[in-house]
């Protein structure tokens, strides 16, 4: 059997086919559709959640909940409890715990202070995941810390403290991966440390994928990755992605100028792809994380290069073999694509131009402009036969899934700068703001 879906017993419990895997303790997060991790319950960008708002304006939010300060982690959801992480204007990054019912807060954690401002980044970017019962946060300074569903703390680590503190032009932005109990951080860096917020007393940087015992932060492994990438070309914002194959379970990275499987129970490589950055220059740092499609791995070179279309099974190098095709017209930078009801969907949001093509073949489907011009940094969300997109000025544009382009709805709520992906739980859309986190749903 072709077993190639990824997160496989979270998609095959979508569509009421659940069976056995090595992965089943992913199976539980679709019991009530939750958005436990920052692409959602099957790591795509999408969910099964119906009934959701076409028309997203303030005057019918549910609620909103004023933030202490702006940042693109997007919020996390687990049945009545939302989980949100920000900097303030003291610059301590906090995790906040917010009611889902009616928006007010129920804890509000101090991870750590130190929040630093780079562009458009602050250390308050990496999205938190949680299992139920428990919830990660890292943080640009390399604070990582688990707390219980109360706020108690149940462990804290600093990596940069251990490993060196992270060596990114724009801070790290890269979102813990949760899986059967064990947490996968990816610091994909540039060595040496040449930034002034990287340079400690370590001089050399490595650029590793770390699993750790969820439960109590110990390290598992740690496996170095290397790479022939240069300067700002070896970072990587992206975050790791699970897959699977035939029976082979892979941890997918991206960054340093190639995309990569590993072994989730060692780290080990087992394969490599290369062709993101074909010139070798110094500026191609990766932003967006891979996508996946049954059989199918997508991966985006930095300044809209490319995306890179690569078949699953691979061993070894495999730049020569494994490239199905490439999308060069409209590749993005930052917006990771969406796969969502059989299709991929590519977002260049520098151009407002969103491509719908066949995921086995590139063939197009449509492509069309958004019809706003504004920068769009948050990556597309597929829901209820519809594509949420928001723009860094506020704008949420809402698009047909089908098989014709269609823009549903265009509301501008303000409030910018946006950088965080819309997440929808419990038939409501939940939308980050500079300013507020806003809670929508079709009012009963």
């Amino acid at each position: 059997m072709n077993n190639s879906l990824a997160f496989s017993p979270w998609r095959r419990a979508a569509a009421g086919i659940l069976s056995c895997s090595l992965f089943l303790g992913l199976s539980a997060y679709l019991q009530a559709e939750n958005w436990p991790q920052w692409r959602g319950p099957l790591l795509n960008g999408a969910t099964t959640e119906t009934n959701l708002p076409s028309q997203i304006d303030k005057t019918n939010a549910l609620w909103s909940a004023p933030m202490p300060g702006k940042s693109g982690a997007t919020p996390i959801i687990w049945q009545d409890r939302v989980f949100i992480s920000s900097p303030d204007a003291e610059k301590n990054i906090h995790l906040i715990c917010i009611n889902r019912l009616d928006g007010k807060v129920l804890w509000d954690n101090r991870l750590v202070a130190g929040d630093l401002q780079v562009g458009k980044n602050n250390a308050a970017s990496p999205s938190p995941v949680t299992d139920g019962k428990t919830v990660w946060l890292i943080c640009a300074t390399g604070d990582i810390a688990a707390y219980d569903f109360t706020g108690h703390e149940l462990w804290k680590r600093n990596l940069g403290k251990e490993y060196g503190a992270f060596s990114y032009m724009w801070l790290y932005g890269s979102s813990p991966l949760l899986l059967n109990g064990k947490l996968y951080v990816q610091v994909l860096q540039r060595n040496p440390p040449s930034y002034a917020h990287a340079r400690d007393d370590k001089p050399e940087r490595e650029s590793y994928l770390l699993c750790l015992d969820a439960a109590t932060g110990k390290n598992l492994w740690r496996h170095i990755r290397p790479t022939d990438a240069i300067e700002e070309s070896q970072e990587s914002y992206a975050t790791p992605i699970p897959f699977e194959f035939e029976g082979r379970e892979e941890i997918l990275l991206v960054g340093g100028d190639y995309v990569t499987g590993h072994d989730p129970e060692t780290g080990a490589e087992l394969w490599r792809c290369g062709g993101l950055n074909p010139k070798k220059t110094h500026f191609g740092r990766t932003i967006t994380s891979v996508s996946t499609s049954p059989g199918m791995i997508y991966a985006c070179s930095s300044k809209r290069e490319v995306l890179l279309a690569i078949k699953a099974g691979g061993k070894g190098l495999v730049s020569d073999t494994h490239v199905v095709w490439t999308f060069t017209e409209y590749s993005p930078d930052v917006c990771t694509p969406l796969y969502y009801q059989g299709r991929l969907f590519v977002l260049d949001g520098d151009k407002q131009m969103m491509t719908c093509m066949e995921p086995q073949t590139g063939k197009k489907i449509w492509q069309n402009k958004l019809g706003v011009r504004e920068i769009f940094s948050a990556s597309p969300m597929g829901a209820d036969g519809k594509i949420y997109c928001l723009s860094e000025e506020g704008t949420v544009v809402v698009v047909s899934a089908g098989s014709e382009f269609k823009i549903i709805s265009t509301v501008n709520l303000g409030e910018g700068p946006s950088m965080s992906t819309i997440a929808a739980s419990q038939g409501q859309l939940f939308i980050r703001t500079a300013k507020n986190l806003y809670c929508f749903g079709n009012k009963k």
